[in-house]
């Protein structure tokens, strides 16, 4: 059984992941913060086993939280939410400690996937990590494709540089997003840093 932290600006948003996270047996409780503020201040006193943080959010942003959060916690276990904007910022909270991410509109199953790979397993592994140790290599081209990605560029500025069209950059997208069983291009470029693929 879990206990689980929501930190969303969004009242709606927080309300629909609630519910989500309500309809899983192994969730033991929710509560939500509207901020990265309000989440660092009960933090200490509830002690969640996880903490969904949003990317994006006005004042003290996903990615400040997640370091100041980690300061406070080592073992503090985060997952980001994102709606696919800000990819940068996505990757950079993997890499800054963050154990994964998920889609804000992702389906029961999905989060709860998600929290049995975090508190489920004796080790705790995180979700890219267990992404990581197997899966189809990328094409050159799909690595192109997502280099051009972790540099915030669009599908036609890809295709600019690469010579290509820019419906073409979206077959090679959708191919890799494929193989790295991703569904936006934050959760690409962070997955792509993950395993290697961006250098």
């Amino acid at each position: 059984m879990a206990s689980i932290m929501v930190c969303d600006d969004s009242p709606g948003v927080r309300a629909t992941i609630k519910r989500s996270l309500t309809s899983i047996p192994e969730v033991a409780g929710v509560s939500t913060t509207a901020s990265g503020e309000e989440m660092l201040a009960r933090y200490p006193v509830e002690l969640p086993d996880v903490v969904l943080l949003d990317v994006q959010m006005p004042g003290m942003g996903g990615l400040e939280a997640l370091r100041k959060l980690l300061d406070l916690d080592t073992r503090a276990r985060v997952v980001m939410l994102t709606t696919g904007e800000a990819p940068q910022s996505v990757a950079e909270s993997v890499t800054v400690g963050a154990s994964g991410y998920l889609a804000k509109d992702a389906s029961p199953q999905e989060i709860a996937a998600v929290l049995a790979a975090l508190v489920g397993g004796r080790s705790g592994a995180d979700i890219p990590q267990q992404r990581q140790k197997a899966g189809p290599s990328l094409t050159e081209r799909e690595q192109q494709v997502l280099r051009g990605m972790s540099e915030g560029l669009s599908n036609a500025q890809i295709g600019k540089e690469l010579y290509l069209s820019e419906d073409t950059v979206k077959t090679h997208a959708r191919r890799l997003f494929r193989k790295l069983i991703v569904s936006d291009r934050g959760h690409a470029v962070a997955e792509g840093l993950r395993r290697g693929l961006i250098p």
